[in-house]
């Protein structure tokens, strides 16, 4: 699959007009690396951090209070009748459930919005990497799946530069 999709690329260059393959001007760029290391990125996980911290403290919160009340009911066991206990486990088991369900929709909710912000993250990135390549000269630049690129046609630490820049001139 990947072969022919390097094929395809050759042949495209080499029918392009004006373009023979030896004046193609080919960058790579690893987008892997534009996520993890872009000051984009970077405030996009920290704004999510701090979107969730408030709903994470009072989960912690929670837990808290649910261990002390089992450590509670765990030290009254003793003097509790059957009935009573009955009802304390009963209500333990609720608390922990709920407990649960809260901790899951926290997940839930924070995946939710961590895939937003990389898509919305990666629309950029895929712009300031089109505009470096125009600006730049480039015929081609591929990104994933490439299986081996010399660091010739890297332009990886090129476009991390321009969004470096980018993020410096909004801050």
């Amino acid at each position: 699959m990947m072969k022919r999709i390097g094929i395809t690329l050759i042949l495209a260059l080499m029918l392009a007009p004006g373009i023979s393959l030896a004046e193609a001007k080919i960058g790579f760029v690893n987008i892997a690396r534009l996520i993890s290391e872009s000051p984009q990125a970077t405030a996009a996980m920290a704004a999510l951090q701090e979107e969730f911290a408030p709903r994470q403290r009072e989960l912690v919160a929670q837990r808290k209070a649910f261990e002390d009340r089992q450590a509670q009911v765990q030290r009254d066991l003793d003097v509790m009748g059957p009935e009573e206990r009955r009802n304390a486990e009963v209500d333990l088991r609720k608390e922990e459930r709920n407990l649960a369900r809260t901790l899951e929709e926290l997940n839930e909710d924070a995946n939710l919005r961590r895939n937003e912000e990389l898509g919305k993250l990666q629309r950029e990135l895929l712009q300031e990497v089109a505009a470096y390549a125009q600006s730049a000269g480039y015929d081609l630049v591929v990104g994933e799946g490439v299986l081996y690129a010399s660091q010739a046609v890297d332009i990886t630490t090129e476009v991390l530069d321009r969004l470096r820049a980018t993020a410096g001139a909004t801050n």
